[in-house]
This record gives structure tokens, sequence and C-alpha cells, in this order.
């Protein structure tokens, strides 16, 4: 399915230097960012007090995120759990005050707003599982890279396979500056959005790619940047109602998914914005930079010296 053909190749490879180092620009800004400001690491990472509430009716989450932000708790995440008439509240660790003191301090003042609060349960999420929980997420990112590294190597070639790794850490590097220089809250939902992003992303260098090893097979008398170009442009139909469509329901969950889904899906968005161009870009470039040819992915075939030649070979007349 096709909205448009374009009928002559765009010459993106003409411009990859130029793109490559704004890439590389924006990528050392989003690594400065990382480094100085650091990550506003949300409750799960940091630990912090849990509390559910439940109502006799369904619950007004923004009134009762105005009522804890009056107590002057900072960074508090409320979302329904399991009906509407639950409440699933998380505030990081106050100085000060014990994890049950904040909880009752907070219990009072949504009894004052709503009698019908009752509290179901609380618990104290300690440093402790924080840690833990940014390890294995980090674990998660390492045998994220490794699996798409290995797939593409075998399917393709490891100069694919190398570019491919650049252009989806530079996506993921970027969404990481983004928060860290805004200070928006990474949470486990977020960092779920960063794996996702990492294989969204790698899906649509896949598909250049694999135009990129139909083309050397077509084209013969084309070189590497003309294959390249005529493979990203011949995808072009297919990447806007992919990315498209893809973007159009982030958007929705962006706009009115409320705070719960808020930083989830602009990491996404961030991430399918960038996906995009890197694997145009970033992951077309470095494979071209790296040499790659039509001898990596078509393996010309040995003729023994008594067999005889076919004229209709392309091939024919070729030494191996």
């Amino acid at each position: 399915m096709e909205f448009f053909k374009i009928r002559r190749d765009i010459p993106f490879m003409k411009n990859a230097l130029a793109f490559n180092l704004i890439s590389l620009l924006t990528f050392l800004a989003a690594v400065f960012f990382l480094f100085s400001r650091g990550l506003h690491l949300s409750v799960e990472f940091t630990g912090g007090t849990l509390m559910e509430v439940g109502y006799s009716q369904s619950a007004d989450l923004n009134a009762i995120r105005s009522t804890v932000d009056a107590l002057g708790l900072k960074d508090v995440q409320v979302q329904n759990f399991g009906t509407a008439q639950e409440v699933l509240i998380r505030m990081p660790v106050q100085k000060g005050s014990t994890p049950g003191q904040q909880s009752e301090k907070v219990l009072e003042a949504l009894k004052a707003s709503d009698p019908t609060a009752t509290l179901r349960r609380t618990e104290f999420v300690g440093p402790q599982v924080g840690d833990e929980l940014a390890i294995d997420g980090l674990k998660a990112l390492a045998f994220v890279v490794i699996g798409i590294m290995l797939y593409l190597a075998i399917r393709f070639e490891w100069k694919f396979a190398v570019a491919a790794i650049i252009a989806n850490l530079h996506d993921v590097i970027i969404i990481l500056g983004f928060f860290a220089y805004f200070q928006w809250e990474f949470s486990l939902p977020v960092l779920a959005a960063v794996l996702a992003v990492l294989g969204y992303s790698v899906n649509e260098s896949v598909v250049i790619f694999d135009r990129i090893r139909e083309n050397f097979r077509r084209y013969r008398k084309m070189n590497t940047v003309e294959i390249i170009d005529n493979a990203i442009t011949s995808t072009i139909s297919r990447t806007i109602i992919t990315h498209g469509s893809t973007q159009l329901m982030v958007l929705s969950m962006l706009l009115f998914g409320g705070a719960t889904l808020h930083y989830f899906a602009l990491a996404l968005t961030i991430g399918i914005l960038f996906g995009i161009y890197s694997s145009v870009f970033v992951a077309a470039a470095i494979a071209m930079w790296l040499g790659i040819a039509r001898e990596d992915l078509i393996k010309t075939p040995v003729r023994k010296d008594n067999d005889p030649q076919d004229p209709n070979d392309p091939n024919a007349g070729a030494t191996v």
C-alpha cells in the first residue's frame, strides 16, 4: 500500500555528513545533561511510601492531586488501581517524617475533602528495592541491545548490526537527555517506553536494510550511495503510514491519557520522531561509511574450472 510514489530518488546520503554532525551535537548535549543534571527518578527507584485508598464512588484524581499538593508534597503519583473507586498514591521519602506519619497526614487531608475515603493498605518501598529495579532495568536494556545485534548480524551483516545499534542508542540517549534537561520524572513506565523505542526503531532500520539488500540484487549498475538513496525513497510511503498511525495513537495518550500516561507517551513521542530520523540519516549513513557493499550481502557462487558457463548468467566471466 502506497499513498504516493516518488519517481526520482531523493539524495539522502548527499547530506548525511551534515545531519550526522547535528546528531552528534545533540547526542553530546544529552550525555552532558545526563551527567550534570541526572535523571529525576520516581518512587520505584528512590524508595518512598505507597498508599491504597478506597472511595464509595468514582474518585476524582485531579482533586486528590490538588489535595496532596496542598500539603507541600512533591512528585506524588496518583492513579486508579483496579477500579475507579480505588486509588494508588506513591510518595517519595520526605525528610523529617516517617512513612507512617506521612501516610496519616495524607489520609487526614483526603478525609477532610471526602469523608468516604478509607485506607486499604500502606507500604514503604525501600531504596534497596529501587536500586534493584535500576540494575534490572539496565540489564534489560543490555539484553535488548545484544539481542538486536545478534539478530541483525545473522540476518544481514555485522556492519548493519553496528550501524543499527549506534542509531538506536542515539535515540535512547537523546530521550534520557530530554528527561534529564527538563527534569521530567523517570519511572518504570518511562523505562518500558525506552525499551519499546529500541524495538520500534530497529524495525524501521530492518525495513531499510532489507530494501538495500534487495536493491543490491536488482540494480547491478548502481553504486552503494544510489542503492541506499533508492531504498530510503522507495520506503517513504510505508514510513509515513506506519509512523503516522503510531504517532496519532501516542499523541492521543499524551493529550487525553492524563497524568498517569503523560511521561510514558512523551517518551514514546520523542522516540518515534528520532527513530525515523536515525534510521534514515544515522543507521543508513553509518552502514555506508563502514563500507557496506554488494559482496557483503550477495555471495558469488564458486565456479570450478571444468564447469561450463551459462551465457545468460550475469556473473559469467567473473572470477572468484
